[in-house]
Order: structure tokens, then sequence, then C-alpha cells
């Protein structure tokens, strides 16, 4: 069975945490696209060079979820090239047997226009903010710095030329400012519930 869950939304929303939550409730693949652009943004030189070159050990590094390859990441992303060299392994990931889910930007927009559920996740940027920076723990930069990275950060997906973020024009939006973690992942499990449920129906008639 091939069914595609296209997640998108800005950082510290929730994407990842709701991701993986369905992966594991419904047995799916799970790819974070994020992390293909913080390794190839954490390698450094030539961008397009490192996209096209990305390995499974680059993938791995231990240092893809601070703060620094988020914003490498960010920066890596708006390049075209870059954005062409990834599609083709993200589009082959999620039309794999069994069902898969994948996290990022352009998901639902670019990557997997046809995917059978879109949820566009989102929170004010505040709440991403604080979430970023209690993540990050302390040592780490101060919140004020965290938001207006956030925001930067923000600004740059949104107004990007190629592939800007924004929700597609079916997707559902879950916005996870007020929400705990598991009423926004009980939510997404109801979308992808809803859907299943509907095109078993459609087998049976």
């Amino acid at each position: 069975m091939q069914f595609t869950v296209a997640i998108d939304g800005p950082a510290a929303a929730g994407k990842g945490t709701i991701s993986r939550a369905l992966a594991r409730e419904f047995g799916f693949a799970h790819l974070d696209t994020g992390l293909l652009y913080r390794a190839v943004g954490a390698k450094g030189g030539n961008a397009v060079l490192a996209a096209q070159g990305l390995t499974p050990d680059d993938l791995a590094r231990s240092d893809l979820r601070s703060l620094e390859a988020g914003e490498a990441a960010s920066q890596v992303a708006a390049i075209p090239e870059v954005r062409a060299a990834l599609t083709a392994f993200q589009r082959e990931f999620a039309r794999r047997d069994g069902g898969a889910v994948l996290d990022g930007r352009d998901i639902g927009t670019v990557i997997c226009p046809l995917a059978e559920v879109k949820l566009f996740v989102t929170a004010s940027a505040e709440t991403r903010a604080r979430r970023r920076w209690l993540e990050a723990g302390e040592g780490a930069a101060s919140y004020e710095d965290v938001l207006r990275q956030v925001r930067e950060r923000d600004a740059r997906d949104m107004g990007r030329a190629d592939a800007p973020l924004c929700p597609a024009e079916d997707a559902v939006i879950l916005d996870t400012t007020e929400m705990s973690i598991p009423q926004a992942v009980d939510a997404a499990k109801a979308s992808v519930a809803a859907k299943l449920a509907e095109l078993q129906g459609q087998k049976h008639q």
C-alpha cells in the first residue's frame, strides 16, 4: 500500500513529534526532510555538491539538531539547485510500500502534492521560540536571541522564491500554540484515520 502523509510548518511547531507519533501509530516509515538540509548545511563547502553527494553517514551526524545546523539548513534550502538535488530522494521515499510520513516545509506543496493527507502544523513565533530555547538547554542562546532567529528563519523560509513555506490549499491546519502534545497528536491521528477509512470504504464499494 502506498499512502503518504505530508506535514509542513515552521521551525519548532511540533512537526517532528507529530510525524514520529503517526509513523509509530500506523506503521509508516518516517523521513524528517529537514535533516537532509541540516546535513547539507553542516557539511559546509559547496552546498550543491554536498546535496548531490549526501550519504547515510551525513544524516547520522550528532550535531544536526543544533541551532547552528538549523540556521545553516535554512540558508542552503534557499538554493534551488540544492532543493532539486534532494527532491527525487524525498519523492521516492514518499511512495514506498507500507506508507510514509514526511515532514518539512514544502512536502504538501512541492514534493508530494498528491499526498493522501496534508497537515500544516504551526504555532506563534513566541511559543515556538520558547520550545526551541527550552530544548537547547542552559548555556545556549537567550530566549530573545532564539526568538529573533525564529522570526528571521520564518521570513527566509516564507520569502524564498523557490518553494516558499506555506500551507497547501487542501491541508488541514493544526495550530499547536494552545495545544498539548497529546492533543496535537490526536488531531493528526484523526485526520489520517479518517482518510484511511475513506480509502478502505472506496475499495469495498
